[in-house]
């Protein structure tokens, strides 16, 4: 296997050292390292366009997998790097690849809060409903995360968004937002037709796991 400085340096997005790398040793290119990540997967990270656009032209596939399925535009999208995603997106259509626990680009990206990443993965029809193997969905992340310019966006979308859908634990998005007493997300969420009353797997609903506070500001919003 090639020594591991040209991933370090790619990773770092040390464009000039890994052209000197390649200009040695072609190969290089494709292989791999112990994670089954190429240099393209570490320069997505990297947050240097011009390196990933370097490997591009010479070649490496923006759509290859590491050894937990993971793609350079779902690390790209994680990292908050707007223009390699960008680019990820000109160069490539699979935006709802997901990792082997079921995680996708607008998932990482709506963990995070990265609204502008999220703006362009929906742009080139990133499934807004998309579940991991949890059932987590990237609404679902968003709103325990309390990242309310992301619920925002996707609230932009509520003709396609499903807004009470269920993860594996029967938690809606407004059951998590509730749960994580953010309480300005879950007020938003059933101004727009979050259903107060969807009960989890323990019969639970939003109202009944958040504190009195909350609960109250949820019932009257619903009894106006």
């Amino acid at each position: 296997m090639a020594s591991q400085s040209v991933y370090e340096a790619a990773h770092k997005g040390d464009l000039d050292f890994v052209k000197v790398k390649l200009e040695e040793d072609p190969k290089l290119l494709l292989s791999t390292d112990n994670n089954a990540r190429m240099l393209i997967h570490w320069a997505a990270l990297s947050g240097n366009l011009k390196l990933v656009a370097y490997l591009y032209e010479l070649g490496s596939p923006l759509n290859s997998s590491d050894d937990t399925d993971t793609t350079p535009l779902i690390l790209s999208s994680s990292a908050g790097h707007t223009e390699i995603v960008n680019f990820i997106l000109e160069n490539e259509d699979d935006v709802n690849h997901k990792t082997s626990n079921g995680h996708s680009a607008l998932q990482y990206a709506a963990s995070k809060n990265w609204v502008e990443i999220c703006r362009l993965l929906l742009e080139e029809d990133a499934d807004i409903n998309i579940s991991d193997t949890r059932g987590s969905t990237p609404l679902h992340r968003a709103a325990s995360k309390g990242n309310i310019e992301t619920v925002r966006l996707f609230l932009e979308h509520i003709d396609k968004l499903r807004i009470d859908q269920k993860d594996a634990y029967g938690n809606t998005p407004l059951h998590l937002s509730c749960e994580e007493d953010r309480q300005d997300i879950a007020m938003l969420l059933v101004e727009n037709g979050a259903d107060i009353e969807a009960t989890n797997r323990d019969g639970k609903r939003p109202v009944d796991v958040c504190n009195i506070k909350l609960a109250k500001l949820l019932i009257n919003k619903i009894n106006k």
